[in-house]
């Protein structure tokens, strides 16, 4: 479980619930995959649908989005561009609708998420999920209709592959407790903000537990190999992954090094060079 992740972490969804619609952005690539996943929420019979994450500033796609409408609600699951750089458009499009993100910088007319009253969509249960550790402002929520729940996760969890702790943002300690959060949804669809539907959260989550754990011990034994340097372990830990991404890997490393430091003052041997 320790190589490169290129599979889903979980059984793929059956399908979608009826209160729920995909509008895929056209940004595929090797960090959104397909593209950037908007999801819109609305209860069978409600006026108003909740979007979730606009992604990218493309007028078709947000266009597409609008179409969907009338909207009450724009919710954020992180600040990335990919998932948020369409907002303050869709925000005009939509005349104004309220836009709410964790972080201040990405919520128009309205307050913060974790400020204020908590998101409400008619017909719809849907609570905030805080889950930082892909970025600091990292969310989720948790939607239920009827009796029927899913876990829209943004980049926290994908449909596909595994995610970067995106240091210096991201925190992998923080990471690790969000996924461990996640796990206790065993059996609730996640809704990812890039690839397909899963079809248990809780699953993926477990997986991607396991995976974080085996990339540590990999990197304890670059570390106790000679590795020095957050480069040294992306080209012992990550030699499987395109060169291209080694990038990106070394986010996750840069965290995971930061996360073995402070395990280090706890009595670990031979981290301190981390």
């Amino acid at each position: 479980m320790g190589g490169h992740v290129t599979a889903p972490a979980a059984a793929l969804a059956d399908g979608l619930p009826e209160w729920v619609t995909l509008l895929r952005a056209p940004n595929p690539g090797p960090m959104t995959l397909d593209g950037t996943n908007t999801w819109v929420l609305r209860a069978p019979g409600a006026e108003h649908a909740v979007v979730v994450d606009p992604g990218p500033a493309d007028e078709a796609h947000l266009a597409a989005i609008a179409a969907q409408g009338p909207v009450g609600l724009v919710l954020i699951t992180h600040g990335h561009p990919d998932h948020t750089e369409g907002s303050t458009r869709l925000h005009d499009l939509l005349g104004g609708v309220p836009v709410r993100a964790a972080h201040p910088t990405h919520t128009l007319a309205a307050d913060p998420l974790g400020v204020g009253a908590p998101p409400q969509a008619p017909g719809l249960d849907l609570r905030l999920v805080p889950t930082p550790g892909h970025t600091g402002d990292s969310v989720c929520f948790l939607v239920e209709h009827r009796g029927e729940r899913v876990v829209l996760t943004g980049d926290t969890i994908l449909g596909r592959g595994t995610t970067v702790v995106a240091h210096p943002d991201g925190h992998l300690g923080d990471y690790l407790g969000s996924l461990e959060l996640l796990s206790t949804y065993a059996g609730v669809p996640a809704l990812p903000g890039h690839g397909p539907a899963l079809a248990d959260c809780g699953a993926a989550a477990d997986f991607y537990l396991a995976h974080r754990r085996a990339r540590l011990d990999q990197v304890r034994a670059a570390l106790d190999a000679g590795a020095t340097t957050a480069a040294e372990v992306v080209a012992v830990v990550y030699a499987d992954v395109d060169r291209s991404l080694w990038w990106a890997a070394e986010w996750s490393v840069r965290a995971q090094l930061e996360y073995l430091g402070r395990e280090s003052h706890d009595g670990d041997p031979g981290l301190e060079q981390a």
